[in-house]
């Protein structure tokens, strides 16, 4: 497996589709450096929702502990779990609660940091200018993705006519879509569109086509330097309390700051804001990975803000904390 380098936005991402290998397996015994430093590798993988934050995470860990090396890949939520219960990888990473099953079969979490995943539709839209007025309400929502029953642009912007709604979801095992149809009451395996490969890849599908929607985790929708919407894509508001438009309190989409200040808060729900969870077959055994993982849930976080997350609070990272120890 490769390094991948830090995502600084949507051509980036796509490059990285193509770059993901599989990581190495996993049981290499510690070492110490002759100083009595950390020494050793690090194997990741999993959500896309958490990648770019494991990048963060693993370039600065390796800049203060320069004999350590965190490999780090994507591929969705589904395999960062299934490479964590194989030992395939050190740590899984998973962007939804786990399922009793894998807990069953001995799958152990830390959270991390929280998220968001959110609706996108073209820039270009033809009724672009309604729909950032009107937003769309949950049950708007469930019937494009659930029942089909969005048949053009017009209804969603409360018209009678207009082009019709061309739908996006994910093709992969992913948090993202799970996270999403629990949103919209249903599962990963209900919703339907057209079945696109990876965040980057909706985001791509979304900004190609003016007739298209689709839904991203957040740090796919918000390019990663200018905290601005990404080219050719618009966020939809969620018209949350039903009233047919967009007021300020549900006005908060214009920055990825603004959103994950609402996400802190409250006023964004949750689903589709959730927990982002490193996941491992047991509690680790090898120092370095917990000491990489104190690291994040303490010196780490100072690094959550700027790559675009939000943190869980005091006492939640403190009760994680706890689970590192014996």
């Amino acid at each position: 497996m490769r390094r991948q380098e830090r995502i600084t936005g949507l051509a980036a991402c796509l490059l990285l589709c193509g770059l993901l290998v599989a990581p190495a397996c996993t049981g290499k015994n510690d070492r110490k450096t002759p100083t009595g430093g950390l020494e050793g590798t690090i194997t990741i993988s999993g959500a896309w929702a958490l990648y770019p934050m494991a990048v963060r995470w693993a370039e600065e860990f390796e800049r203060l502990h320069p004999h350590v090396r965190i490999d780090v890949a994507a591929g969705g939520a589904g395999k960062g779990m299934a490479d964590a219960l194989a030992r395939v990888v050190d740590l899984g990473a998973v962007s939804r609660d786990l399922y009793p099953v894998e807990i069953e079969k001995g799958a152990w979490h830390v959270s991390v940091v929280k998220d968001a995943v959110v609706p996108t539709v073209n820039a270009r839209n033809p009724v672009i200018a309604e729909l950032l007025r009107s937003g769309a309400s949950r049950e708007m929502l469930a019937r494009i993705w659930l029942e089909s029953g969005a048949s053009s642009w017009g209804d969603l912007a409360r018209g009678h006519a207009g082009p019709p709604v061309r739908v996006y979801t994910r093709s992969d095992a992913c948090g993202a879509a799970q996270i999403w149809a629990l949103f919209l009451g249903g599962e990963q395996d209900d919703l339907l569109g057209v079945g696109v490969y990876g965040d980057p890849g909706v985001a791509v599908a979304v900004s190609s086509d003016e007739l298209g929607i689709g839904y991203n985790n957040m740090n796919y929708a918000y390019d990663q330097e200018t905290e601005r919407q990404v080219e050719g894509i618009r966020v939809l508001p969620i018209d949350l309390d039903g009233n047919g438009r967009i007021d300020p309190g549900e006005d908060f989409y214009e920055t990825r700051g603004e959103l994950a200040g609402a996400i802190a808060d409250g006023r964004y729900p949750s689903p589709p804001a959730r927990d982002l969870h490193f996941v491992s077959r047991g509690r680790p055994e090898r120092s370095v990975v917990l000491k990489f993982l104190e690291w994040v849930l303490t010196d780490g976080q100072a690094y959550v803000h700027e790559t675009g997350y939000i943190p869980l609070g005091g006492e939640r990272l403190e009760a994680e904390r706890g689970k590192l120890v014996d």
